[in-house]
């Protein structure tokens, strides 16, 4: 089964079109799970348990774990297991946003795929198409390419005009009508620019596009939606992480993630409905 195949299953499967960030800020994990011998996983375990059956997919970003070094990668791969064994039928998307030369990427690629046994990674593809060639070769994995990204900074580079169009949109035609001949390419692209979304949408065809930046980075979830979904009224991941992880900092952290999981999941539905 494909990255695109799983992902597809599980919106069907759960309705939804949430994609939740397991990641454990030390500085905000609630007291009662610091001190646990693996804090951080016994934090993502209990929010997974809370919301596995209202996302898509669960993106766990790497520094939050790099950080800690050995045994922060340790309770990585805990999370990465337990997703896997535990609710199978979710993809895992490692934001990571690798790209080196390719010789390089062949180690980012085994630790990623092989290691983690993720289904997708986030890439950034400054090195060119040469140098992500080992993560497209993978043909059953995601490649989830970063291409107008969610920052305030976003436009100092990816706003440059190449050949009359602004970076980000020359990336989206390169991705989408070159780099993509195993289907296995899809474009991260902030919510905080609806504008340039709809435009990456009109030149990407039904191409999924993982959409980070509502929430605590304060993207508009209805102007996402209806900007982002594709001719089938799909082809949306609706990234957040801090806003449900971090809900409450007490005992009940679980469910208050779960109440804004749910919350938002509607939300993204609701005008998914409106722009079919």
């Amino acid at each position: 089964m494909t990255f695109q195949q799983k992902l597809d299953a599980i919106v069907d499967k759960n309705n939804s079109f949430l994609c939740i960030g397991p990641d454990p800020d030390w500085n905000k994990l609630p007291q009662v799970v610091k001190g646990k011998k693996y804090p951080q996983f016994v934090f993502n375990k209990a929010i997974i348990d809370a919301t596995h059956d209202l996302v898509c997919a669960y993106k766990p970003n790497s520094a939050f774990y790099e950080y800690l070094g050995s045994d922060g990668i340790e309770q990585l791969k805990l999370t990465c297991d337990y997703i896997r064994k535990t609710y199978p039928e979710i993809p895992i998307i490692i934001d990571a946003k690798r790209g080196d030369i390719s010789s390089t990427n062949e180690g980012y690629v085994a630790y990623a795929f092989d290691y983690l046994q993720a289904d997708a990674i986030t890439l950034h593809p400054y090195l060119g198409r040469e140098a992500v060639q080992p993560f497209l070769d993978r043909a059953d994995k995601g490649c989830i390419i970063l291409c107008r990204t969610s920052n305030p900074g976003a436009g100092e580079f990816q706003d440059l005009l190449v050949e009359g169009d602004p970076l980000y949109l020359y990336l989206a035609k390169k991705v989408s009508k070159k780099w993509n001949t195993n289907n296995n390419c899809l474009l991260v692209v902030g919510a905080t620019y609806p504008k340039e979304l709809a435009a990456i949408r009109g030149v990407v065809g039904n191409m999924t596009l993982l959409i980070p930046g509502v929430g605590a980075q304060g993207g508009d979830v209805q102007q996402s939606v209806q900007a982002g979904v594709n001719s089938k009224g799909t082809g949306i991941i609706i990234s957040t992480s801090r806003s449900i992880l971090f809900a409450s900092t007490g005992a009940d952290f679980a469910q208050k993630a779960r109440n804004e999981a749910e919350k938002l999941k509607n939300e993204i539905n609701t005008y998914r409905e409106r722009s079919i």
